[in-house]
């Protein structure tokens, strides 16, 4: 046989209201892909655990796949944290496009990317979708980082060309420049030296639909239909972008998109707060999916995304950290606050209405979907065979510690309870090892 066989207790989200938990073997062949399982007490397990050079985890292990990240700004890193104060539009204008024009600077872009790329593998996110910059050869610089650390990262060149939301010197000077850019960006990245397995992949990024001139989104549809290529945007965000399209297209951010070619399958849909019905079914029909961040939400959307209603409507969703408008690299932080933000949507927050009326009763989800949005929800919206401990799955997965911090985790323990467990208290000091495309990325 060859590869490796890694045994021990394996947490694995088996559907969004279902995970188990067992001692399992696994054997992971030359490609990196789970090429047999096998559970305890059958014969299969006991000739997998006699296979030379087993790793055997340690009875305070556990062994979960790997985290999914739907919508970061690698180039925000810097201001993690900072000006969350303000409406959507006045941070955009004074703190981000400023910060953003800098990527100019290739030195300046490779050290952010340098530090970003290593910090979310620490945090367990084996696979990131990235917006970048404007700039084509920094953008790129953000490639060859997710290639130099083992990431598998999807990386979008930023397509922005409105003059009157994007300042004069920081925006593509035409649709067709932008267009043309991406084309280019989509073939660099292609073959960059390294990345013939395709770790790392381009992504059509027009920034949000108020940055995009009608030209600009028609010609990246277009494109994207020409080259297969993933796409990624934002969607009715916050009152603001959504009233936004609603005046200018005089339709939804979803609709909108759709009509111009750009509602794909695994085009990712970050925030989406303020999406209806019909919007996710259109989504669910397109085979596109939800980037759900809930921490960026609380200080920018005005709203709570539904989440209960995109599960029981089919509706794929993961989770994002957007940083910087989330100011945590944890997908697992996020996954927390994702539980909260739903409870707080259910029973409601002020206390002068009373109870009967507050909430939005039957919206809440709980740990093991939010385990569920973190692992195979983010995977599956993205199409990526990973985020699942199962035969034919790409093997990403993390060694999560127990008795660091206050992460304790029993021998008794089930599925869901082990999975709230991690949700609710696992960190960069629980994760000891980190695999990617069955690569050991990092040990402590």
């Amino acid at each position: 046989m060859s590869g490796f066989v890694l045994a021990g207790r394996i947490l694995d989200p088996i559907s969004p209201g279902c995970t188990s938990l067992t001692w399992s073997a696994l054997r992971i062949d030359d490609h990196g892909i789970i090429a047999q399982r096998a559970e305890e007490g059958s014969n299969a397990y006991n000739d997998l655990c006699k296979s030379p050079g087993t790793i055997s985890l340690s009875a305070d292990s556990i062994l979960m796949p790997g985290l999914t990240d739907l919508h970061i700004h690698a180039p925000q890193w810097p201001q993690a944290g900072k000006a969350l104060d303000l409406p959507l539009e006045q941070w955009l204008g004074r703190y981000t496009f400023p910060l953003e024009s800098r990527y100019a600077d290739l030195d300046f872009a490779a050290c952010v990317y340098d530090e970003l790329v290593p910090t979310l593998l620490r945090n367990g996110t084996t696979t990131a979708l990235y917006f970048a910059t404007i700039h084509e050869e920094a953008s790129l610089e953000l490639a060859k980082s997710c290639l130099r650390h083992g990431q598998r990262g999807f990386v979008g060149l930023v397509a922005m060309d409105d003059p009157q939301l994007c300042p004069p010197e920081y925006r593509n000077s035409s649709a067709a420049a932008a267009i043309e850019a991406t084309r280019r960006f989509i073939t660099a990245v292609q073959q960059l030296p390294g990345n013939e397995s395709g770790l790392v992949q381009p992504v059509i990024t027009p920034r949000f639909i108020p940055a995009c001139s009608d030209a600009l989104l028609q010609g990246l549809g277009d494109l994207a239909r020409e080259t297969g290529v993933r796409v990624q945007t934002h969607a009715s965000e916050s009152d603001w972008e959504h009233q936004h399209v609603l005046s200018r297209l005089h339709c939804t951010d979803t609709e909108a998109l759709d009509s111009f070619g750009l509602l794909r399958p695994c085009t990712i849909l970050a925030h989406s707060n303020f999406v209806t019905h019909q919007d996710r079914t259109l989504i669910r029909n397109r085979s596109a999916g939800l980037a759900h961040c809930p921490i960026s939400n609380a200080f920018f959307a005005g709203a709570v995304l539904p989440v209960r209603k995109i599960l029981d409507e089919n509706v794929r969703c993961g989770l994002g950290t957007d940083i910087s408008g989330g100011y945590s690299p944890s997908i697992l932080e996020n996954a927390r606050q994702a539980v909260l933000a739903a409870r707080m949507l259910d029973s409601g927050t002020d206390p002068h209405i009373s109870p009967q009326s507050r909430g939005a009763p039957s919206n809440r989800i709980d740990f093991q979907e939010a385990f569920w949005l973190a692992t195979r929800g983010g995977a599956e919206a993205l199409g990526v065979p990973t985020g699942q401990l199962q035969t034919g799955m790409t093997f990403d997965a993390l060694e999560i510690t127990s008795g660091r911090s206050s992460l304790r985790l029993d021998l008794n323990e089930n599925g869901p309870t082990a999975a709230q467990k991690i949700v609710c208290h696992a960190g960069p000091e629980n994760i000891a090892r980190v695999w990617i495309n069955g690569r050991l990325i990092r040990k402590e």
